[in-house]
């Protein structure tokens, strides 16, 4: 998931939600392993955060976490570690 936030204030309330569904891979870009609930529960919460006319949020299916493996992520640069799979406890 990624997003671009136009105004401070929503930014910080994103960035804080996302926390607690997925890992920060970059300040606006988070990896969440999610259920179908899960999913909806975020795109709802995030949802009330956001300017629908103003802000953008992109949610990348990559498919189930053993399907895809590490295969999915390259880095040029400082490399960032990926979690290891498994489930949240929030």
């Amino acid at each position: 998931m990624a997003y671009d936030i136009r105004e401070d204030k929503r930014l910080r309330r994103v960035h804080k939600t996302m926390k607690g569904y997925g890992w920060s891979l970059q300040y606006s870009v988070f990896i969440c392993d999610l259920d179908t609930i899960e999913l909806l529960a975020m795109r709802t919460d995030l949802g009330e955060v956001i300017h629908h006319g103003l802000d953008s949020i992109a949610i990348v299916d990559l498919g189930a976490p053993e399907e895809r493996g590490s295969r999915c992520f390259s880095f040029m640069g400082v490399t960032n570690r990926l979690p290891s799979t498994g489930p949240v406890i929030i």
